[in-house]
């Protein structure tokens, strides 16, 4: 590898690390008001009560106990902390134009996604006293709790970036596949890991949606930043 290569590395891992450090930042500056962070779990279950969509315990129980929820508290894990880095890693070689797509729009979509977790702290469905477990800790040997809490905000619920980050690696990875059916694969990592998000108790069906809405955000960002930039070039040449 070139020493540029090496240098444009460095500045990616930097570019990452940075609004990580911000994320981190900006979790520990709202800190948690239980009371509100119960209470738009509260919220957010009596919307999908009256939508019809409150299914987290029945998804929990059809696939608690067994190979399946085992496999998807892993997946849980290995969406954020494996797959992802994974994934951007492999664009960055392979397929630079895909990876500053996927790089934007997870940055992007995590910015977006910063104010919301600031406003809006939410419990998970395990930590919100509705009958759900804590299957990730059960399962996967890794807890949710106690000092693990120091690599992620155990109150932001929604959105759910695990799901808004897994359609958007999905996508990448089809656009950057040669091989049909890595490309399906990419196309069905969205949906396991919103299944995995719900079935572990981490997730609200809410989540996902505005997990997803997240990144469609985020992919969106750049050529919208792009064309108001482009406008205003415009509208300063004189006439």
């Amino acid at each position: 590898m070139t020493s540029l290569n090496l240098t444009r590395g460095r500045a990616q891992l930097l570019l990452f690390a940075g609004v990580y450090l911000l994320y981190l930042t900006g979790r520990w500056a709202t800190g948690s008001d239980m009371v509100a962070v119960l209470a738009h779990a509260d919220w957010v279950m009596e919307l999908e009560r009256g939508s019809g969509i409150a299914v987290e315990r029945s998804v929990q129980r059809a696939l608690d106990g067994g190979v399946v929820i085992w496999v998807l508290s892993n997946v849980y894990l290995a969406a954020q902390l494996v797959v992802l880095p994974g994934a951007l890693v492999w664009l960055y070689r392979a397929a630079p134009a895909v990876y500053g797509r996927l790089r934007d729009t997870v940055i992007a979509a995590w910015l977006l996604a910063l104010p919301i977790y600031a406003l809006f702290p939410t419990a998970p469905p395990r930590l919100a006293g509705i009958g759900l477990n804590d299957t990730v800790s059960a399962q996967a040997g890794f807890a949710l709790t106690g000092h693990s809490t120091i690599f992620y905000n155990p109150i932001a619920a929604v959105p759910s970036l695990h799901c808004g980050f897994a359609f958007a690696v999905g996508a990448a990875v089809y656009a950057a596949s040669r091989r049909p059916i890595v490309g399906a694969l990419g196309l069905l990592w969205g949906p396991l890991v919103s299944l995995s998000v719900v079935a572990t108790g981490n997730h609200y069906l809410f989540d996902v949606a505005a997990g997803v809405l997240a990144a469609l955000a985020g992919y969106a960002a750049r050529p919208a930043w792009e064309r108001l930039a482009a406008r205003r070039r415009l509208a300063a040449v004189p006439a």
